[in-house]
């Protein structure tokens, strides 16, 4: 088999495999690569608050990129958009968000963003929004999904979704909300009054992992598989070849061991006609000469 996958035809279909082989192998390596996909940003970045009307725009639909990240905005509530969420968990406690709509400095159309400035176990304890500019640095996160079910109670929403809540104060809203961390008005602390039963909620990053997308990880095994397909294949034509070679030997061989028997065996029957022949003509002279001595 060696020799005949040493012919330059062969030869010549091994450097085509293997420049597939190649190409399947780095397209592999591609969609391996793929495969992996970072969930979120990276703490080192989210933690470190910038402007929100900077990273993020009202209109802008919130990537992973966008969700998490610490910004600082300033503006201020817009009167009588005071509402809760409920079903929040606070230290293992049922209670509700309280938040508002807040004017933000700056915004494109004058938009405002959801604002989260506690949490409390009895709406009726929350007291009244902060008045006044006031400077917010808060965690941005990603709008929830409405709940289509019957509210009990005018002002509390089953789940924190900004088009639902654009719909009911009537404002244009960003597709995000904040939570707030620290609020200030004049350099004064007014994010938890005292007398109130508010209590601040602490919202961590979402923790730093690698999604696999597993499309991308089948296609990287498929194209490996490929590749040492393309060298099977050049391996399965070779000894196919060679197969139909060592046959058309073996059928060289044979033919030429048939045409040897038939040139023996007519070579055997001139010589058996040949010895007939004489025998013959030998027995007719000798009556001939017999004939004669009897006369």
């Amino acid at each position: 088999m060696l020799s005949t996958a040493l012919k330059p035809k062969w030869i010549a279909m091994l450097g085509l495999a293997l420049l597939l082989a190649t190409v399947f192998v780095v397209l592999s390596a591609w969609q391996f690569g793929e495969s992996q996909t970072e969930s979120v940003t990276d703490h080192e970045v989210t933690e470190n608050p910038v402007p929100l009307t900077e990273t993020f725009q009202p209109e802008q639909a919130m990537s992973g990129f966008d969700a998490d990240q610490m910004v600082t905005l300033s503006g201020q509530y817009v009167e009588g958009t005071e509402v809760y969420v409920s079903d929040r968990l606070q230290d293992g406690d049922l209670g509700y968000w309280v938040l508002g709509a807040f004017a933000v400095d700056g915004a494109p159309d004058d938009e405002v963003i959801p604002m989260v400035r506690g949490w409390v176990e009895d709406p009726e304890e929350a007291g009244e929004l902060p008045s006044g500019e006031l400077e917010v640095e808060g965690r941005l996160l990603p709008t929830e999904a409405p709940v289509s079910e019957e509210r009990t109670q005018r002002l509390v929403f089953p789940s924190l979704s900004a088009a639902e809540l654009m719909n009911y104060w009537d404002l244009q809203s960003y597709s995000g909300f904040v939570v707030a961390f620290e609020m200030t008005e004049d350099g004064e602390d007014v994010l938890i009054p005292e007398g109130t039963g508010l209590q601040e909620i602490g919202v961590d990053p979402q923790p730093e992992t690698s999604d696999i997308n597993w499309l991308n990880l089948f296609y990287g095994v498929e194209w490996t598989v490929f590749a040492g397909f393309a060298f099977y294949l050049w391996w399965r034509l070779v000894k196919d070849a060679h197969e139909r070679e060592l046959e058309d030997a073996e059928l060289d061989r044979q033919w030429e061991e048939q045409w040897k028997r038939e040139q023996v065996e007519k070579l055997r029957a001139e010589r058996a006609a040949g010895a007939e022949h004489a025998g013959g003509a030998g027995s007719a002279e000798g009556h001939t000469d017999h004939d004669q001595e009897g006369r």
